[in-house]
């Protein structure tokens, strides 16, 4: 499994065959063994189910960085970021069921579409918790079954579409710390104006917003209200138009944490961006289409290619800290390190994600 996420484009048998050459160098394979048949292979793969690949995934999958890793920490803090990605399945009757296609102005997407939310660390671009569902399902509630995988002395980034006030209630209580976008269109009155430009407020339940406009702040339970402290900046987009952006965080010392270093901080969301595209992109190539023809084998997938991800940027962060002055991982190229993975694997009839 984790070698056709290696070769994403070859069909099973050839996959089969660039292994069975490994073993034919080390000299321990035997005349009368045959490759096995795409057939073979298919029913193999049902007989395995999903449950190992995952097991193995939460075993493996762990953050990368150590002390000093360029671009992993904020104050001590390892920077982590939550993100999600959607991917096309082959249309059969039973992926289109589970996961149904995706309809859009002009009609609905050619296949059924699974959306996967992962937790991956910023510096490393190392995924190390994930869940899989239809595209139906938001991101938000996805988020909420990866809060067990947030830990105290990270800090986690998330876009505006992940925030919602149980939910961040929720993250809180994990204690990581928070950096998360907010939507314009949720109020935070300002009730401490601080020295670097940012700002205290806090957060309340939906039922109880409209106090909390009125002045009535203090009636308001003091146990649902949430301490927050707000950043807001404006950048410029293409056509010189400019956006403001609202961030918010747990990290309520404004001396420890300034704006300006969230602000730069929040940047960092996008090397998780990056981290699914290298999937997606780059890892799939040109199939963009998983090969596995049902649910269950679907996710059995998806977890093969994210712990062959993980294998991949396992190496990157070994390559980046040999020697003496160890480089930024982002200095290395994802493509170049898959290539020599792919290489070098198939004289060696064994691929060990850790």
């Amino acid at each position: 499994m984790l070698a056709l996420c290696l070769f994403c484009e070859d069909a099973y048998e050839e996959v089969m065959r660039k292994l069975v050459n490994g073993l034919r160098f080390l000299g321990t394979w035997t005349d009368d063994w045959h490759v096995p048949t795409t057939s073979a292979i298919s029913q193999a793969r049902q007989r395995l189910g999903e449950a190992p690949l995952r097991e193995l995934f939460d075993r493996v999958a762990r953050p990368l960085a150590v002390p000093g890793t360029p671009g992993a920490w904020f104050h001590g803090l390892r920077v982590m970021a939550v993100d999600g990605v959607i991917l096309d399945t082959p249309d059969t009757p039973g992926n289109l069921e589970a996961f149904t296609k995706k309809s859009h102005g002009s009609g609905e997407s050619p296949f059924p579409q699974v959306r996967v939310v992962g937790l991956g660390e910023c510096g490393t671009h190392a995924i190390v918790a994930a869940e899989i569902d239809s595209w139906k399902v938001y991101e938000r509630e996805m988020l909420g079954r990866l809060l067990p995988a947030f830990e105290p002395g990270t800090i986690v980034l998330a876009d505006r579409g992940f925030f919602g006030y149980d939910l961040w209630s929720a993250a809180r209580d994990t204690g990581a710390d928070l950096l998360w976008r907010l939507s314009a269109t949720v109020d935070v009155p300002v009730l401490e104006s601080l020295s670097d430009g940012s700002y205290r407020s806090e957060l309340v339940p939906k039922n109880m917003k409209a106090d909390f406009k009125r002045g009535k702040r203090r009636s308001i339970p003091t146990e649902v209200r949430i301490p927050i402290r707000v950043v807001e900046y404006t950048i410029t987009n293409r056509g010189d138009e400019a956006e403001t952006v609202r961030l918010i965080t747990t990290l309520m010392d404004h001396e420890l944490a300034p704006a300006i270093e969230l602000a730069a901080l929040y940047r960092e969301r996008w090397e998780f961006e990056l981290t699914l595209d290298e999937i997606e992109t780059h890892q799939m190539a040109q199939s963009r289409v998983l090969r596995s023809k049902s649910p269950e084998l679907v996710r059995q997938e998806i977890w093969a290619l994210l712990l062959t991800h993980y294998a991949v940027r396992s190496f990157m962060r070994d390559a980046a800290d040999d020697g003496d002055d160890p480089l930024d991982v982002d200095r290395l190229s994802f493509t170049r390190s898959l290539h020599v993975i792919r290489r070098q694997v198939t004289g060696q009839a064994g691929f060990p994600p850790s």
